[in-house]
């Protein structure tokens, strides 16, 4: 020690605190007495300072490798802002210039320097390993130390040469420290940095502050928005995987009045840099972001976090969620999760080494079981990270707050595995399902599946309970997804072991996460009331009558999902009813005045504060390619033709016609539909819309028969009908 002051006398001369936190004191004194130490500390736990104050006291400069340039440059202004010489602390990384790089290797030359931040690439440099090896080392410092692992959730092989540099440089004490590491990411780090003989420091998992959340994907966007408004002048960070996404979700909510920047690694340094730090100075709220930030980031007041996709592990997911209320105060960790997603980073996968699929496989798995879990989320977390919750009600988290309820589902679980081995293993989830429920699609014929035993054995359940079967019977480890061929469902040895002596098996009850949901318009499950039930209901039966009074299908007039969307944002003019979901000008001035009197007389009656405010707005190139589709099909051009100009599957450039038509436009795509079917199939088809009061296109494929019309074909007369008929 370089003075005979105590340990406390410096924390409070450096850094102004009179006392350590939790096992900070034990771990520097480790440092100090230039052990190797191991440090596990969640975000906020005050990992950092466990390498600064050493740094200040002992002789020598510390190198301190870390993974970002963002947060290099945030260490060295905290430290720099505790000292009164800007020299303390530098970081030597690309960013800087050839004479900057200079002025930081005079200072440290100089033993001015006491933290010196490198990131690993840097320190591979010929001309960088040249210089430490002339300079007196205090310690060497990994910061976010899980990049080392291949099973940590942020992998970077470049760590993994961290070892040998050290060797080169010269050696002296290592400090490893993370804020998330499972025993066996523990194991990986210290063995890879040679420091098996660490002194290890570990902090408690617990975040008690911390309310956690995973809410099924269903319109995400508004969710988001009226969850900000309801939180207004409070700091929060999005996450979304994709750089796209990030962009896209900046910009709605942007438009939407938000104060809002994005932020990811595709962006100019500079940009990065210059958001980051309005986010820190207050100038916006909210950051739209992928994972590239947030490392390290030391703001204490985020309020919330929210995941508009669901991380691709749960030391990932624990770090994020982690950046909610630093300072112990309030932190809502919310999650957006839909089975869905699961299965488009499964499909990333595809193409890696078997054994890195192997392992990303396992994180993801164990994401669903927390996602999908009935039971409180402290208790499944904690028992990741190797620690044990003790109560059963943690009273912060949806599960505790909203218990759901099981189901015994021992007989469901047989039927789904005897249905995988009569197939002999061979097929994925969606095939499996088919069969069960007794679906007669063109796989299942044509493999001559519909004469199998188990053929309808699951009829008295939908796909979307087998699909929940399938993921939790993954979880419970009785059947895997054959990893070199995609999604083919394998049964265990422990599923072959079930079918030899059944036994209960509770699956969470009535919670979908694979919702067909379509999140550019989203809207509540179709069929269900997403707001006001009572008032959902009282917009039904007025439906119901104008419904017979014009003699047409109720859902001409308006659909579920746009009777859902009104029950949630109480329009009560006819301006305001073009902004709900499926509600265009033709069909607000044909059929609104009464829907719009009756939401106006409820909302007076029961005095109800409405949510005006929380109306989204969308961003407005989605209009431009439906634009561009009417004035397409104006010109009589081939649908065909159009899906291909547009890069789209021909599907989806019926769902976008759909919902053109949904919304009270008037399109006339005969030319097109004279070309693929004759008179009398037309007729046929327009026959069964007008009878039937259910506009389910599956339903009107089993009822006119999938062979003799294709769904495109039922789809497109669907579209004429409505067009002709509602608008």
């Amino acid at each position: 020690m370089s003075s005979n002051l105590s340990l406390t006398e410096h924390l409070h001369k450096y850094f102004g605190f009179d006392r350590f936190k939790g096992q900070q004191e034990e771990a520097i004194k480790s440092v100090l007495d230039g052990n190797n130490t191991f440090v596990l500390m969640p975000t906020g736990g005050g990992k950092s300072l466990i390498y600064q104050l050493p740094a200040m006291i002992m002789d020598g400069t510390a190198i301190v490798i870390s993974p970002l340039i963002a947060l290099m440059k945030n260490q060295v202004d905290s430290m720099r802002g505790i000292s009164t010489e800007d020299t303390v602390a530098h970081f030597l990384n690309s960013s800087l210039t050839k004479a900057a790089t200079q002025e930081v290797k005079d200072d440290v030359m100089s033993g001015k320097t006491k933290l010196l931040y490198v990131a690993p690439e840097s320190l591979t440099k010929e001309e960088n390993i040249e210089f430490l090896k002339n300079i007196k080392i205090s310690f060497y410092a990994i910061d976010e130390a899980h990049c080392i692992s291949e099973w940590g959730h942020d992998f970077r092989p470049e760590y993994r040469r961290i070892r040998p540099l050290i060797q080169e440089i010269g050696e002296a004490p290592v400090i490893a420290l993370t804020a998330t590491a499972t025993a066996k990411v523990q194991h990986d780090i210290q063995k890879n940095l040679g420091i098996l003989n660490a002194q290890v420091f570990k902090a408690s998992f617990n975040r008690p502050n911390l309310y956690y959340e995973i809410r099924p994907k269903v319109k995400p966007e508004n969710q988001i928005i009226r969850f900000i408004k309801e939180n207004a002048g409070k700091s929060g960070i999005i996450y979304c995987l994709s750089r796209k996404k990030v962009e896209e979700l900046a910009e709605t909510l942007k438009i939407n009045g938000i104060k809002v920047l994005p932020y990811h690694a595709g962006m100019d340094a500079q940009t990065r840099s210059n958001n980051q730090d309005k986010f820190l100075m207050e100038e916006v709220d909210i950051m739209v972001a992928t994972i590239a930030f947030g490392m390290g980031i030391d703001k204490p007041d985020v309020r919330f976090v929210i995941h508009y996709d669901i991380p691709k592990s749960l030391e990932g997911y624990y770090q994020e969620t982690g950046r909610a209320g630093r300072d112990g105060g309030e932190g809502k960790c919310i999650t957006f999760y839909s089975f869905k997603d699961i299965q488009k980073l499964d499909k990333f996968m595809h193409g890696k080494p078997v054994a890195e699929q192997e392992i990303g496989r396992q994180l993801l798995l164990d994401t669903v079981s927390y996602a999908e879990t009935a039971i409180c989320r402290r208790i499944i977390l904690l028992h990741y990270f190797g620690e044990k919750y003790e109560h059963e009600n943690c009273n912060n988290c949806d599960n505790c707050l909203n218990p759901k309820e099981y189901m015994e589902a021992q007989d469901e679980i047989v039927r789904m595995l005897e249905t995988i081995l009569e197939v002999k293993e061979k097929y994925k989830a969606d095939h499996i399902a088919d069969i069960l429920t007794g679906k007669t699609t063109a796989a299942v014929k044509s493999f001559r599946h519909d004469t199998l035993e188990s053929f309808g054995s699951g009829d008295d359940h939908d796909e979307h309970f087998w699909n929940a079967v399938f993921r939790q019977s993954m979880v419970g480890g009785l059947i895997n997804k054959d990893i070199e061929n995609y999604g083919i469902l394998q049964v265990t040895p422990a599923g072959h072991e079930f079918l030899k002596s059944p036994r209960s098996f509770q699956l969470v009850r009535n919670h979908r996460y694979d919702e067909d949901e379509d999140e550019s318009s989203g809207g509540p499950a179709s069929g269900g009331s997403g707001g006001d039930p009572e008032l959902f209901n009282m917009l039904r039966d007025l439906r119901k009558n104008m419904a017979k009074k014009l003699n047409l299908p109720p859902y001409v007039i308006f659909q579920d999902p746009s009777l859902a969307d009104m029950s949630i944002q109480y329009p009560i003019d006819l301006e305001e009813l073009q902004k709900i979901q499926g509600v265009g000008q033709g069909k607000a001035q044909r059929y609104g005045k009464e829907f719009v009197a009756l939401i106006r007389k409820y909302v007076e009656e029961n005095e109800i504060e409405r949510p005006q405010d929380l109306i989204v707005r969308s961003v407005a190139n989605k209009s431009k390619l439906k634009v561009n589709i009417i004035q397409s099909i104006d010109r009589k051009i081939s649908l065909e033709d159009i899906a291909n100009s547009k890069g789209i599957e021909f599907s989806d450039l019926l769902g976008e016609i759909e919902a053109i038509v949904n919304s009270g436009t008037r399109i006339s795509i005969d030319y097109y539909i004279n070309e693929v079917l004759d008179e009398d199939q037309q007729e046929e088809i327009f026959e069964y819309f007008r009878e039937t009061e259910n506009d389910s296109i599956e339903a009107a494929a089993e009822e006119l028969g999938e062979d003799d019309y294709p769904i495109d074909h039922i789809r497109l007369m669907r579209i004429k009908f409505i067009s002709d008929m509602g608008n």
